[in-house]
């Protein structure tokens, strides 16, 4: 790989807006283009773990990606310290200082910003929702191929080839980001954000628009909708992310993933405590044995010198000392793998390659005593039930026969995602859309509602509140 390519400062359109006394470069503007998009402020109030909580102490979306960015930027400080690294890449500390750390703050921050309405779970919705919506039309790949037979059905007929399907049937919060960056958070034209290539490579983790592969990191999910396709391909071209005729991650993807998997695995555990769902004496028993943090834990959990004082701060201090030695283990990880991971065949998520299974440990700790929680079960089907409402709702209408209906309909969604979807199109008329561009902007709309909304807009339109 090219790390000239790699950490390429171009954008899919040239910029020219920046001031001439600005002091940035442009991976410190992709940061303030980032932090005042309305994309992010949204995300305050999408779930993290607990949907629709009122608990101000427990992580939202938005307090998530922050300190997902904190670790992605103190995982980018450590790589440029490495002088493997430097010579590697041919560049200087303190050249690499303004370019590396900021790719991934920015990355990290938009990691999770094209998730639906409660959480992972509201993808899980939107997948098994056009699962049946498929199997209940006909689909078309042509619509000249619709007879008259087929126009007597009772059955919706759908013009969508098989590879818009996949965009419906594998909805991934990872591929809608790409397109809230790209298009979505449209100002004067179709760019987005226009951010650049280097921080839209680094951020795609599936680089993946065909077919998925649960046995291949980067194609374990579709990561790049068909509306998108061509961005994608001028994303690979300018990293140069094509390697012996394969699409393959961007190296830095693997640390801010990394920072994902840091602090959700440790954070939803500090979020579990204040709940009440686990104790000291529950986090110190999973994790006493495991060599490289042992020592440390002992001498915060007996606190023979009285200097934690209580369970709050000793849990504080497991999260810290836990997060320090995955932040190690990644940066070891990645400089020890680096060939593997430019030629796009190493398999692992870097905090899970390690002997003394650390974050394995974390991840079934989680699962056993957080994720079961009955009262995030009974939120996430109130999740399923709002959305499958409103895309139900949604698709009666827009589909519907009756301009009248379609015309209120489309009244209600947000101008800023029926103005993308006809600027894409180059159209002035939204009846004129195509099947799978109406289906894009019903969940377009959807996916970027936060939860609370998301919940009173479902009340309104299906009659449950008027205010």
């Amino acid at each position: 790989m090219d790390w000239n390519k790699l950490l390429n400062s171009n954008r899919l359109r040239q910029s020219t807006g920046r001031a001439e006394k600005d002091a940035r470069n442009d991976f410190e503007s992709d940061f303030g283009r980032i932090i005042f998009s309305p994309a992010l402020r949204r995300m305050h109030d999408k779930t993290q773990v607990f949907p629709l909580t009122t608990d101000d102490n427990i992580h939202s979306r938005l307090t998530h990606s922050m300190e997902v960015m904190a670790i992605g930027y103190s995982l980018g400080v450590k790589l440029c310290e490495d002088t493997i690294f430097q010579k590697r890449v041919g560049r200087s500390k303190n050249n690499l200082f303004r370019q590396i750390p900021i790719i991934l703050k920015n990355s990290c921050l938009i990691h999770d910003i094209g998730n639906p309405p409660f959480g992972h779970f509201g993808e899980t919705v939107i997948q098994n929702y056009f699962k049946n919506f498929f199997k209940n039309c006909r689909i078309f790949d042509k619509q000249s191929s619709i007879n008259e037979e087929y126009e007597k059905s009772t059955k919706k007929v759908i013009t969508l080839t098989e590879r818009q399907k996949k965009d419906f049937l594998h909805f991934d919060g990872n591929a809608q980001g790409l397109r809230v960056v790209t298009k979505l958070q449209m100002l004067n034209d179709i760019y987005g954000l226009n951010l650049t290539y280097a921080t839209l490579g680094s951020y795609i983790k599936y680089p993946n628009n065909e077919i998925i592969n649960k046995d291949l990191i980067s194609k374990q999910k579709i990561g790049v909708f068909y509306s998108e396709d061509d961005i994608f391909k001028k994303i690979v071209k300018e990293c140069s992310l094509k390697v012996n005729n394969d699409i393959v991650r961007h190296p830095l993807c693997y640390l801010m993933e990394a920072a994902d998997s840091i602090c959700y695995l440790t954070m939803d555990i500090e979020d579990g405590f204040s709940k009440g769902l686990l104790t000291l004496d529950d986090y110190y028993n999973r994790l006493k044995d495991i060599p490289s943090i042992k020592n440390k834990l002992k001498e915060i959990y007996e606190d023979k010198k009285d200097y934690y004082k209580n369970d709050i701060t000793k849990i504080v201090n497991f999260r810290i000392h836990v997060m320090q030695q995955l932040v190690i283990l990644t940066i070891e990880n990645f400089i020890k793998n680096l060939d593997t991971i430019e030629k796009g065949v190493y398999e692992c998520e870097l905090i899970f390659d390690d002997i003394n299974n650390l974050a394995t440990t974390l991840k079934n700790f989680c699962s056993e005593k957080i994720f079961k929680y009955r009262d995030i079960n009974s939120l996430e089907i109130t999740g399923h039930s709002v959305i499958k409402g409103l895309l139900d709702y949604y698709i009666e209408f827009i589909f519907h026969e009756d301009k009248k209906y379609r015309t209120r309909s489309f009244a209600l969604i947000s101008k800023s995602v029926l103005e993308v979807a006809l600027e894409e199109n180059n159209l002035t008329d939204l009846d004129d859309l195509t099947d799978y561009y109406k289906l894009r902007i019903i969940v377009d709309f959807i996916s970027g509602m936060t939860d609370q909304y998301a919940l009173n807009h479902y009340q309104k339109i299906s009659g449950q509140k008027i205010k």
